[in-house]
């Protein structure tokens, strides 16, 4: 920067500086709205509101009804799916607003976020402001959410004939692509954030994006938790039905059926799989801090492990209170609050990206 101070470069260099704050920003932005997204999806599954919506209107749903007669025909369209049928027979419209209220919510913050992501994208693009770097980054989370949607449908489609409820599989696809476009977008933000020291050691590096991984793992299993809605079940800890392994954990047939279907078998797995992600979490926290002494990816690597454990003990609090609204959100929260952590942890391990170099600039 030096050698061009008072030169044209230098200017064009400090633009790419502003620019590249200000892509960040709104990036940090879109996370915001992520967050608030998924917490919602989480209140509308926990309140069995996200089968009163029982059409996909992608342009013209974002108008709710507006008149007596508008909610009387959408009523009436809830009144003819199994879910009113079995479990709801005999609901009120004023009971019937306030699940619908709530599915509406989620789906507008959902379109919501897409112009919020897609209109900055083109502000930025067609501007001349995006580094060459990250226009395929953006283009595959924008794809990303673009499948989201249609995933959402898919997964409420599932509920509308047969079931009572979504699939737990499409539950836990939608969710877990949710929290993917909601760390990548936190990947590529933290990339372009000035970073105060170099890359981690390379097995740093490497163990904070597995821990990465088995988080977003972690996530799914919760998925097919909620779907099943197994954590309604077995309200102890440590011992689950009495036991640290408890009984007719593979009863159903195929073997593969029961890590998916059987409601014990599911909660025993998610259960595992947390205590993997925090000796995971502890492992790194320790090997941190010797390779990477006094730096911020040692302190970085602290704090993460003790988010884990306060996700832990969260989770343990909802299992043992037995699933009330307002724990359960905080659970899927804290769930948020790590997954976004350790991707940014990931990324800073990494290092910044490159600024724009000289020949960049002139293209």
């Amino acid at each position: 920067m030096t050698a061009f101070a008072g030169t044209p470069l230098n200017g064009a260099l400090a633009r790419a500086d502003r620019d590249r704050a200000l892509v960040r920003y709104w990036l940090y932005f879109v996370v915001v709205v992520l967050f608030a997204l998924v917490l919602v999806g989480g209140a509308t599954r926990l309140t069995e509101s996200g089968l009163s919506i029982t059409e996909w209107k992608p342009i013209h749903g974002i108008i709710p009804p507006l008149s007596e007669a508008d909610w009387l025909e959408e009523f009436e369209k809830y009144r003819q799916i199994p879910q009113y049928e079995q479990l709801n027979e005999g609901m009120s419209l004023a009971e019937f607003k306030v699940i619908f209220w709530w599915e509406w919510a989620h789906r507008l913050l959902a379109r919501g976020v897409g112009f919020v992501f897609a209109l900055p994208l083109a502000y930025f693009w067609l501007g001349g402001r995006l580094e060459r770097r990250l226009k395929p980054k953006l283009l595959a989370i924008l794809a990303l959410g673009a499948l989201q949607g249609a995933i959402g449908w898919w997964m409420v489609a599932s509920g509308l004939v047969e079931r009572t409820s979504v699939s737990q599989y499409r539950l836990a696809t939608h969710l877990t692509l949710a929290c993917l476009i909601f760390a990548a977008t936190i990947v590529v933000a933290r990339g372009l954030a000035p970073h105060s020291q170099g890359p981690a050691a390379l097995a740093t590096r490497r163990w904070a994006g597995i821990l990465l991984a088995l988080v977003l793992v972690q996530i799914y299993l919760g998925g097919l938790v909620a779907g099943l809605d197994a954590g309604l079940a077995y309200n102890t800890w440590p011992l689950m039905d009495g036991g640290l392994v408890p009984g007719g954990l593979l009863v159903q047939s195929p073997l593969i059926a029961n890590f998916f279907e059987n409601p014990k078998t599911v909660q025993f797995v998610h259960r595992i799989g947390a205590y993997v992600v925090f000796l995971t979490a502890l492992w790194h926290m320790i090997a941190a801090m010797q390779a990477n002494a006094g730096t911020t990816h040692a302190r970085r690597a602290v704090i993460l492990f003790l988010l884990v454990t306060g996700q832990a003990a969260i989770g343990v609090a909802t299992l043992v209170l037995q699933v009330p609204l307002g724990w359960a959100l905080l659970h899927q929260a804290a769930a948020l609050v790590v997954l976004g952590f350790a991707a940014a942890h990931w990324r800073g391990t990494k290092g910044a990206y490159p600024r724009q170099t000289e020949v960049e600039i002139r293209n």
